[in-house]
């Protein structure tokens, strides 16, 4: 049920409890995410010395988004999203705690690792239609856009600070330390959603109507204009764009030969550039159509990812990620922005379980990434398989916007 702000501005959605307790959550769980990631890919790196090791870890914790993106977006359209957000923290501090023993009694393997990081892949493939569907609606209609982007650039500060301090306190307290910290901030979280108020209507989950209501939703999405283009572009940038993460580390470590801390600045610099995207989405209300947005954002994302490896210097393979990170942040203000604006309420959570599923073949671009990288090595990887992205966004948005002219949108 939507918390009433009867004033407009940023003002208005800091007096929001519910949106303040969600965005809190938002900034926990999405710190712990990438501080997470880059600490298992440094340590499987450091064990194994596989480029595509690394990316195979990273891609258990993002697999369970595309293979349970769908169903999440059903569920929990029936059940209380509070309480599957409140139980989705407990367990990824379980998981995550798990790690932190195994770790300090020097047990850890990278099997292990994967295997918390798929526990934390499923709460994560809940995120869209849970939290991300609830801070849209903590607030009125006019500050959707608003309410979106603040978490929006909240969560590019999150993968700011969460590879930099990853790469810090791996270099001086190893694995343990690391899950020792992200373990510690899920029980934040879980304590944050206790706290959480937030009314919903809930039904019985009928669990034979689930495909039924799935194609439900993609009669919906074959239909829509918007949201159908929203979810083209997203299946090409995280199958084709986003998986540079995964050869984040080996890049720093074999291509710019810089220490784990600097790694994590390398990691970190995307989000520093969303943050101030995000920022600047913000504090007004955006000129350009939700199309132009996302896919301009994209194509200005990919471009600086296809020449970052290429850079003779760090320093400036960091500026040029820094770059890019406006147009993530373009990019991941309208995904969710144009779903929930757009689509019906008793729909929504399914498309964004939609949604789900294709920011979760992220997994396969990342698998990709890493074949590629052990072929060609990690440098040709990035610039090849983000190139191939670049070339396809240009294709999605010029399909979208003749489908927009065709339907007089």
């Amino acid at each position: 049920m939507t918390a009433v702000v009867s004033h407009s501005g940023l003002r208005a959605l800091l007096s929001s409890r519910t949106f303040l307790r969600l965005w809190a959550i938002g900034g926990c769980v999405n710190t712990m995410r990438w501080f997470e990631t880059l600490a298992a890919a440094l340590f499987t790196l450091d064990a194994t010395g596989s480029g595509f090791a690394v990316a195979a870890v990273s891609a258990a914790r993002t697999m369970p988004m595309f293979l349970l993106g769908a169903f999440s977006g059903v569920v929990t359209e029936a059940l209380n999203r509070k309480q599957v957000l409140l139980i989705g923290q407990i367990v990824t501090c379980l998981a995550s705690a798990s790690i932190a023993v195994l770790a300090w009694f020097d047990l850890a393997r990278p099997w292990h690792v994967a295997v918390a990081a798929t526990v934390a892949g499923v709460v994560w493939s809940t995120e869209m239609a849970t939290r991300r569907r609830m801070v849209g609606e903590s607030v009125e209609g006019p500050l959707v856009s608003r309410a979106l982007a603040l978490d929006t650039m909240s969560g590019s500060f999150t993968r700011l600070l969460g590879p930099m301090f990853a790469g810090a306190i791996y270099q001086r307290m190893g694995l343990s330390g690391c899950f020792i910290a992200s373990a510690c901030f899920y029980a934040m979280a879980a304590a944050l959603a206790v706290g959480l108020h937030y009314r919903q209507t809930t039904r019985r989950l009928v669990l034979s109507n689930v495909p039924r209501e799935l194609a439900e939703g993609l009669r919906f999405v074959r239909h829509d204009v918007i949201i159908g283009g929203v979810l083209l572009v997203t299946i090409v940038m995280n199958l084709l764009g986003f998986p540079y993460n995964a050869l984040v580390a080996p890049i720093g470590r074999m291509v710019f030969e810089v220490s784990p801390t600097l790694v994590g600045v390398l990691a970190a610099s995307e989000s520093f550039g969303g943050f101030l995207g995000g920022a600047l989405l913000t504090s007004r209300e955006p000129r350009l159509s939700g199309r132009v947005l996302m896919v301009g954002g994209s194509l200005l994302f990919l471009a600086c990812v296809i020449a970052m490896p290429l850079m003779p210097w760090f320093w400036l393979a960091c500026a040029l990620l820094a770059a890019g990170g406006f147009g993530a942040a373009a990019f991941a203000n309208m995904q969710t922005s144009l779903i929930v604006l757009h689509a019906p309420s008793a729909i929504r959570s399914r498309l964004m379980g939609l949604l789900t599923v294709c920011i979760g073949t992220g997994p396969l671009g990342i698998l990709l990434m890493g074949a590629v990288a052990a072929f060609a090595g990690p440098m040709l990887a990035i610039t090849g398989v983000a190139s191939v992205g670049f070339v396809l966004v240009v294709l999605s948005g010029l399909y979208w916007r003749a489908r927009e002219r065709r339907a007089g949108t």
